[in-house]
């Protein structure tokens, strides 16, 4: 029964104890006496009342006014007149209502009064936030269903009185009630300040959506739309026009935008840095030469994927990328020859210093040369699947490229030893790193060359699934690269013992990180000499899928390695012997140990996989099958700060 309290000052106004009346009868003519009223007299307190007031059958009860029957223009007004972000915020979460009320009240709407309490809360907020976001741009990211207009309107309300949002990710949508053109206006009118804006597959947004964003957002510097299918060039010009200050644009999978859209971004949007285009039907030539052009001197990163371009493209790259460090080219099949030589020989690549060529018919040895040649300050190659690329082409590239630091080769079946070595002979006293991948075209020849200089600037080495790379290959390059400090050779299942032992005897400089999986023909002998010579230095070894390892290379391990800290022995046959000697071992600290698939490893570890839990970080038992389950339980109630996958 609700208690009503009256607001009758003073303490003493009731007689306490008594009646207040001195005729009885005369209660009557203030409280009906056919409904039940419970009347409480408590000692020097104010008399209340658990009934409701029924003022004689003349009196109609007194309606509860609320703030709701308020029109829309009236709550707006107020909400604008709020004195600070913390009460917008307040406000916002007592309704939906509300909170679309409040979510678009733009900032200059907001009365000229809380202006200056809205800058002191942003201040305070500013210096709350640093501690989270290391930019100083505060950051709000939205997923799948989590993604609708609500918690848009939410975020553009509750970031206001943190000084605006600056980022803004927005990666899929809700089934029912997915984002629009209402939740971006949403963000538009409550986050100006807005730098960074990323939608991911949003079907239902549009182009009045990102019109919103543009008449809204006018301090916007990255934008990335993909799979946007309703976005077109109308949208695109009206962030051109509005937000000038764009300086990186992805675009993947938007299949209305074209040209139209992309002459306007390159004529308003002059400070563009980095632009990343794929898989847009709609783009040509016309639009990558009008960003391009436009951006001539400040364009730094440049990726063009699956698009329907022709030489020209790369022509105008070709001259005009005189800002371009980092060049990306995937799957252009309309691109000829005759666009790589044309791009070489535009001399306006001077500056590059990362190409990336994938799956482009138009990579000959012609048009590789002339890259080579119109890119004197190149350091960093990589080229797959490029099927009509010779030995003779990759040689004559490496030769023009004499800054090249680092060359990767993938899928590139035409290239043979021949290629690999010239290649290796040629890139000059720069070359870092060389890596090999899936190049089946080699075959493990005995080649009879002639005394060769070493590449001493050698420092990684990385062959992987490449068959016919054997013992033969390997001889080689003990001999040509004694300053290895990384060496992978992973998938060689043709490799033995002898290839890698000249591999191992000749680096003078001590290896640091070993990846040997899948090397099925190894035996603990590699083990023992790789710890003897190199355990000063070994920090990281990959021996999974070498099934012929056994407890006696846990063992060289334990004695002779002082700094390793990651061993992978997955799937070799290594037993309860091998990890109780690790355990006993002084000076062996292990972060990261994996033994998956290593069948016999049983309970009996389990005292040994203790202590050397002692330091571990990561622990793989998966497939291990004779370690119980209660087993697994204890080690991952006694090792709380490992990672255990069992």
């Amino acid at each position: 029964m609700e208690v009503i309290g009256f607001g009758f000052p003073g303490e003493n106004v009731f007689c306490p104890g008594g009646p207040i009346y001195t005729n009885p009868k005369e209660p009557s003519l203030f409280l009906s006496l056919g409904l039940p009223v419970d009347v409480y007299f408590p000692s020097r307190k104010r008399s209340r009342i658990s009934a409701p007031f029924v003022f004689a059958e003349r009196f109609e009860q007194k309606k509860h006014s609320s703030i709701e029957v308020l029109p829309d223009e009236c709550l707006f007004e107020i909400f604008r007149r709020l004195p600070g972000g913390e009460e917008r915020s307040a406000s916002a979460c007592v309704s939906k209502r509300w909170l679309s009320l409040l979510s678009s009240i733009c900032r200059d709407e907001l009365c000229s009064q809380n202006k200056s309490a809205v800058k002191n809360t942003e201040v305070k907020s500013k210096v709350e936030d640093e501690e989270i976001e290391g930019d100083g741009c505060l950051s709000r990211s939205l997923e799948g269903e989590k993604a609708t207009d609500i918690r848009l309107a939410a975020i553009a309300v509750g970031t206001a009185n943190c000084g605006g949002l600056g980022k803004l990710f927005i990666h899929g949508s809700n089934s029912s009630r997915g984002v629009t053109k209402v939740g971006l206006r949403a963000i538009a009118r409550g986050c100006p300040s807005l730098k960074v804006l990323s939608l991911w597959n949003l079907p239902s947004v549009g182009d009045e959506g990102l019109s919103e964003i543009a008449d809204g957002c006018h301090m916007l510097e990255k934008l990335d739309l993909s799979q946007c299918p309703a976005i077109t060039d109308k949208g695109l010009l009206a962030i051109a026009k509005n937000c000038t200050n764009l300086t990186d644009l992805v675009l993947e999978s938007c299949s209305n935008i074209g040209n139209e859209g992309l002459q306007a971004v390159g004529q308003y949007c002059t400070n563009l840095k980095s632009i990343s285009i794929k898989n847009c039907p709609g783009v040509g030539d016309q639009g990558i030469a009008a960003l391009v052009s436009s951006a001539s001197n400040v364009l730094t990163k440049l990726k063009l994927q699956s698009l329907n371009i022709t030489d020209v493209s790369l022509a105008v790259v070709g001259h005009y990328g005189k800002a371009v460090t980092d060049l990306v080219l995937t799957s252009l099949p309309n691109v000829s020859e005759r666009g790589f030589w044309v791009m070489g020989n535009g001399q306006g690549l001077h500056k590059l210093k990362s190409l990336t060529v994938t799956s482009c018919l138009g990579v000959t040895d012609t048009g590789l040369e002339a890259v080579g040649k119109g890119c004197p300050n190149l350091k960093q190659f990589c080229l797959h699947k490029c099927a009509f690329l010779s030995d003779s082409g990759l040689v004559s590239f490496t030769k023009a490229a004499e800054t090249l630091e680092s060359l990767q080769l993938e899928e590139c079946y035409r290239i043979t030893q021949f290629g690999f070595f010239g290649s290796l002979l040629n890139c000059g006293a720069n070359l870092k790193a060389i890596s090999l991948v899936n190049c089946s075209g080699i075959r493990d020849l005995k080649l009879d060359l002639p005394e060769l200089s070493t590449c001493n600037s050698l420092r990684s080495l990385s062959i992987r699934n490449c068959p016919g790379f054997g013992d033969n290959s390997l001889a080689l390059l003990g001999n040509l690269c004694p300053q290895l400090r990384n060496l992978e050779l992973s998938g060689l299942q043709g490799v033995t013992d002898a290839g890698i032992l000249s591999v191992l005897e000749n680096c003078e400089a001590g290896l640091v990180k070993v990846n040997l999986s899948g090397c099925v023909n190894l035996s603990d002998e590699v083990v023992s000499v790789m710890t003897e010579q190199h355990g000063w230095t070994l920090e990281m070894l990959n021996l999974d899928g070498c099934r012929r390892i056994t407890d006696a290379s846990l063992v060289a391990i334990a004695e002779n390695c002082f700094l390793l800290y990651d061993l992978d022995v997955s799937k070799c046959a290594t037993t309860d012997s091998g990890i109780a000697a690790m355990a006993r071992s002084k000076q062996l600290y292990l972060q990261v140990l994996s033994v998956s698939g290593c069948s016999m490893i049983s309970d009996k570890s389990l005292p040994a996989l203790v202590k050397l839990g002692q330091t571990l970080l990561g622990l793989n038992l998966q497939h291990c099958n004779a370690i119980s389950s209660s087993t697994a339980d204890i080690l991952v109630e006694r090792l709380w700060r490992c990672d255990i996958l069992s």
